[in-house]
């Protein structure tokens, strides 16, 4: 007898055959779910790593306006060695953060007595050590020359953490947010310049105060 080729009675058809189209249809559907499985695993883990970065920052932010507030006490002669090294990590911190900016404006809630107060305050405590070269300033005015100011990049670095901190406790992510904005901004180059001021006192072994 004739048997049409496929058929489930015939060998080289039939179980065979079936068997293929459901191995295959496992197949698809394992991939499909794997792919998927990835994709949430994928989200899970920026949602996560953004949720660290985000606490990374707070602390560190919580610990520098900690520094610069306990500038008064004046058997801390190694405050400005804590401030040196921890400016590294706070910028490691928020250079590694990829929050959006768009729609964000960094602002600082420090009104401005408030920040002149902390600005002479560590400009007082810092004395001869506060003052540096800019990149166009003329060495031959001598001292009154430099427009540099660790007093002043420190008092700036504050008052946008502070605010940042303010915000934290109700909205995480906009605060992370406005750090980034700030930081791209304004205090990122306050940053950089006191660390680089930072360093060459360190050379200079005149950190301790």
């Amino acid at each position: 007898m004739y048997r049409e080729p496929g058929h489930p009675a015939t060998p080289a058809g039939g179980a065979a055959a079936e068997s293929d189209r459901a191995h295959g249809l496992r197949s698809c559907r394992a991939l499909r779910i794997f792919s998927s499985t990835l994709v949430d695993m994928d989200a899970i883990a920026t949602k996560h790593s953004d949720g660290l970065a985000s606490l990374e920052m707070a602390g560190l932010a919580q610990r520098y306006c900690d520094l610069i507030e306990a500038s008064t006490d004046k058997h801390r002669r190694r405050w400005l060695m804590d401030v040196a090294s921890l400016l590294p990590r706070l910028q490691a911190a928020i250079s590694s953060v990829s929050a959006p900016v768009s729609g964000v404006s960094a602002t600082s809630a420090v009104d401005l007595d408030t920040r002149f107060e902390l600005f002479w305050r560590l400009r007082r405590l810092l004395a001869d050590r506060d003052g540096y070269w800019l990149e166009f300033d003329r060495a031959s005015e001598g001292a009154e020359g430099m427009t540099g100011s660790l007093a002043d990049d420190l008092t700036d670095i504050y008052c946008e953490l502070k605010s940042g901190l303010g915000l934290y406790s109700r909205s995480p992510e906009l605060a992370l947010r406005a750090w980034v904005c700030g930081f791209d901004r304004h205090w990122g180059r306050h940053l950089v310049d006191a660390e680089r001021h930072l360093a060459l006192l360190a050379a200079q072994g005149r950190l301790e105060l």
